[in-house]
This record gives C-alpha cells, structure tokens and sequence, in this order.
C-alpha cells in the first residue's frame, strides 16, 4: 500500500491519488492497534475509544466515515466530533480520556489535499518520533502480525456521534477574566473553515463587536485557501480593519490551530513577535518557567524571556515536536512564528482561539492596542518574513549556502535546518516538512537595510538552484 502520504509529524497528500478512502480505513485499523498497545499507567480510566473530528473540506466527510470503519474493524469505539478544529479533537481527546483522536485535516495546504493529524491519550502527539512510524508500518503489513494482540476483531466498534462544544467554551473561557473585556471592535476572518463555528459559540460570552468575513464553512474555499500566511491572502482581513476603525483583525487557517493578527492600521503582524508578547503574558503570571520557542527567528523572544527570568528553550519546527519538548520541560508557553502557540494548561497542544482572547484581555486591561504593545520589538529585530522557494534539492542549497557563508558566522546550529548567527543578522533555512519547499527567515538588530541587503544575496544563493533553472 502507498504510504507516501506519511510525513514528518502528520499524514498529509493529494485525494485520492495519495490519500483515498481505503487507505484511510486501513490508518484507521492500523492506529486503533497501535494505540492498544500504548502504557496507560499514568491514564487508568481510558475508554477504550478514539475521537474522530474533521475540517470542512469536501473530501473529509467521506474520509472521516472509512476512518471510523477501520477503528471499528478492530473492536474500538469512534466518538464522532463532526465539523471541527483540529484543536477540538485534542479537547476531546483528553476530555473524554479516550485511547486518541484523529482530525481529518489538511490545514492550509491547496483544496485538493486531506490528511490527519493524530493524537494518543492525553492528546499526546504522534509523529514520526513517537508512533507515526509505527503506524505506518502496519498499514504496510510490515509488522510482525497483520493484527495486534491487543486489538480485537471479534467484536465490531461502534460509532456515537458526541457534542462536546459547550464543554470546550467553558473551557476556553477559564484563560480570560470576561470581567476585564473592553467593547473592543474586531474583524474576524474565518476564510470558509471551521473557525466562524467557535466564533458564534463564544459570541453570547463576549462585549465585543464582530465583523465577520468569510464566516461560512465551505470547503470549495471560494476565497481561497485560508492561509494567511500568505501576503495574497491578507488584504480583505486588512482593508476591513480599516474601513471599519476596528481595533483588531484576526484570521484563521482552515482548521484553525493557528490565528494570525492584524493591528489598528491593518498590518499584518509577524507571528515571530506574538510569541514574545504571549510568553511575557505568561512568565507575568508563572515566573521562572520554561519558554518552547522554535529556530526560525529567535532574538525578540530570548531577549524578552531572559529580561523576565524565565528559561528560553530553542526547539524543532513542527507541531508534534514542539508538543514533545513542551512535556519533556513542563514548559508553561510555546511559539512558533508560524502562528502556533502552545499552553500548558491546554494539554501542552496548539490552539488558534487561546492566543486572540488573551491579547483581546491584554489589550483591555492596559488599555493599548496591538502596535503599542508591538512597536518595541519589531523595531529592534526587523524581519524578512518566511520566504519560500522551490528548489530541485534543498540539501544541496543548504550546504551550498553553508559554504558561502560559515567563514564569517559568529555560531552555526543544525537544531532545525541551518541557522547561521553572523552577529549583526541572521538567518534560518530549512526544507518544509509538509510540501516541496525551501524556506527563509532573516532577521537584523535594528537595522532594515542590513535585512534588505543580506535577504537579497540569500535568496541570490537559492535562486541558483531554483527549480526554473
């Protein structure tokens, strides 16, 4: 069986020529017995079920019911959460205190693609250091018997369809003081994903007022894929900012675990310099903890957890990753600049709601607005923003850039792709784990030309290489 679809820290490809309905009922026998056979000592009153949850894309319905068959095939019961975020099926994961949880998801890749990310119980990750590959081989027949001695196919699983939202609400609102809410105005763009779903769940609980753009689930994605991440897709979330005086702008991807800001004037703000503020939010209340932050850009947010005592940790892109180190540090926050932020309270997993009510409550309480709390740091450390290019052979453009440049680096780390400190600058360059991409990030101190400059002959060095050549 093709199994290319597996990837660094989730399952992700084209449908169907990479992901199809009987592949997915095969990852769905072959995760049900994986998780069979997984130590629950510190978990005793495990069902003996899965969540299953999918975003709104049209193929996820039909993937999601032969998810479901095949975690059925093997004796295990499915707990169907329906249209959701990725971060719901993480709630009601350990919520429901249930063997794991699958999201049919391919977050903001092209309409054309599905996947799932999957957690084990407690809503640990599960990537390729940590089951993924495991799964994999029994969906290839590769281990050591076509079923697990813990799986039982005698008795068939059974399906319930179960409504955990309002028990999400309340838990989302335990991260905010509503008491403190200003009447703030905001411009929320779901971009056709699951977000608007959440957004009119906690409106009632909220004195804000709403403009709501591309507020409907639609997996046609008729304004496009919601990615924010890309410039393309910035200008309506910034225009009705705008138009409407708000005083925030906030978009999501499609399964919404990560949020993206736009200030009062309509710019849109690095994810980079949104882990520092949250991380400040967070040693205010937790002083001397652990900081998780990823390699990509990484000045602002030392410089800020090390000004407040608390512990700054550099770690691996990606999801499960970050999850992983997270617990291994009890880390109380952690950030991506690609706008996923982590909470230990939320069971050390991502979320795209947490981070907009807290600097909502921020904001509130101090009486400020997004740039305010911002101009500082993005003044000090000036930055690219993500880059990327298609390029034949990232590894060889790595080493190629390596060469041109380590006589001159003041330290080099391999922690996530290469990171080169060349004092007055830096830079990150690493393949994507999720699509055929190499990405840049560049970042100076206080200095925007310097950036302009050194991200021009970065990107001279790429383009040698570059796919069009």
């Amino acid at each position: 069986m093709n199994t290319q679809c597996f990837k660094a820290y989730d399952i992700r490809g084209k449908v169907p020529e990479e992901l199809d309905s009987t592949l997915a009922r095969k990852i769905g026998q072959s995760t049900a017995e994986y998780l069979l056979t997984q130590s629950l000592d510190d978990q005793p009153k495990i069902e003996r079920a899965i969540v299953v949850g999918r975003d709104v894309r049209e193929s996820g319905e039909s993937l999601a019911q032969a998810l479901s068959k095949g975690i059925m095939d093997v004796g295990v019961k499915v707990y169907d959460i329906g249209l959701c975020g990725t971060e719901e099926v993480y709630f009601a994961t350990a919520h429901y205190h249930t063997l794991g949880g699958i999201c049919v998801t391919a977050s903001h890749n092209p309409k054309h693609y599905n996947g799932m990310k999957l957690v084990a119980a407690g809503a640990r990750p599960i990537s390729s250091d940590s089951g993924l590959n495991e799964i994999r081989l029994i969906v290839e027949g590769k281990n050591k018997g076509e079923v697990l001695p813990s799986s039982d196919c005698s008795r068939k699983g059974s399906i319930q369809g179960v409504n955990h939202r309002q028990a999400f609400i309340e838990h989302l609102l335990q991260y905010i003081d509503v008491k403190e809410l200003s009447p703030l105005k905001l411009v929320v763009n779901s971009g056709n994903g699951g977000a608007g779903l959440l957004i009119d769940a906690l409106e009632s609980s909220l004195p804000f007022s709403w403009i709501k753009l591309n507020h409907t689930p639609d997996g046609t994605f008729p304004a496009g894929v919601p990615n924010p991440l890309l410039p393309e897709n910035r200008s309506q979330t910034s225009k009705a900012v705008i138009e409407h005086s708000a005083d925030l702008g906030i978009a999501w991807d499609g399964d919404f675990d990560r949020c993206f800001f736009f200030d009062e004037r309509g710019r849109f703000i690095e994810g980079y310099y949104l882990v520092g503020l949250l991380a400040s939010l967070f040693l205010s209340k937790y002083p001397n903890q652990a900081i998780i932050h990823d390699s990509r850009l990484i000045w602002n947010t030392q410089e800020i957890v090390g000004k407040l005592g608390g512990i700054a940790i550099e770690n691996k892109t990606g999801h499960a990753f970050m999850k992983e180190r997270m617990r291994q540090e009890q880390a109380v926050y952690g950030g991506e600049m690609s706008a996923h932020h982590y909470f230990k309270d939320f069971f050390y997993c991502d979320s795209g709601m947490i981070p907009w009510l807290l600097i909502t409550e921020y904001m509130s309480m101090t009486k400020r607005s997004l740039s305010e709390l911002l101009s500082c740091a993005m003044q000090r450390y000036p930055t690219s923003g993500e880059i990327n290019r298609l390029v034949d052979n990232p590894v060889e453009v790595i080493e190629y850039v390596r060469s041109r440049l380590i006589d001159c680096a003041h330290s080099v780390s391999e922690i996530d792709g290469l990171s080169m400190d060349m004092g007055s600058w830096r830079f990150n360059l690493r393949p994507s784990n999720t699509e055929p991409l190499l990405r840049l990030n560049v970042e100076s101190r206080e200095n925007p030309e310097l950036l302009k400059t050194k991200t021009e002959t970065l990107l001279g060095f790429i383009e040698k290489f570059s796919l069009s050549r």
